[in-house]
């Protein structure tokens, strides 16, 4: 590969993931200031999308936490305040997992319980709210 091409060159020096962006983000992106400016509009309105599809899909099942982390990665690429609150949230969920980690068995199946509860009763609210499916049978409780 040629010099002009850095990214293998950033690849062989032990860059990280991020790194390598940011090394190519300044090549192409920031020599111009409209190009800059907007780039992080770009990045700004696609990670703030994706942050609200994300909090809007957290009391339904499904992968709404992590739809909000994505989010706030992608903003974190462009805004310090981003990589802050991404920051808190991984140390935030680390302290979870390390606590969860330490309690007995019957703690975390009653914190898998109540959260399953939980999910259970999102789901029916919002089948009645929404309505149900016409393929749910008519024995199935609660959502009809």
């Amino acid at each position: 590969m040629s010099a002009q091409q850095g990214p293998a060159e950033v690849d062989q020096g032990g860059a990280t993931r991020l790194e390598r962006y940011h090394a190519w983000r300044d090549r192409r992106i920031a020599t111009s200031r409209t190009r800059r400016m907007v780039w992080r509009a770009i990045v700004g309105a696609l990670g703030g999308l994706i942050v609200v599809v994300g909090l809007a899909l957290v009391p339904l099942p499904g992968p709404g936490w992590l739809i909000v982390f994505l989010g706030v990665g992608i903003l974190a690429t462009e805004f310090t305040w981003a990589e802050r609150v991404l920051e808190f949230g991984k140390d935030l969920l680390d302290k979870w997992t390390d606590w969860l980690g330490r309690q007995p068995l019957w703690v975390r199946g009653l914190i898998g319980l109540a959260c399953f509860a939980f999910v259970c009763a999102v789901v029916v609210v919002t089948l009645r709210i929404l309505g149900t499916p016409g393929w749910v049978p008519e024995w199935v409780p609660l959502v009809r």
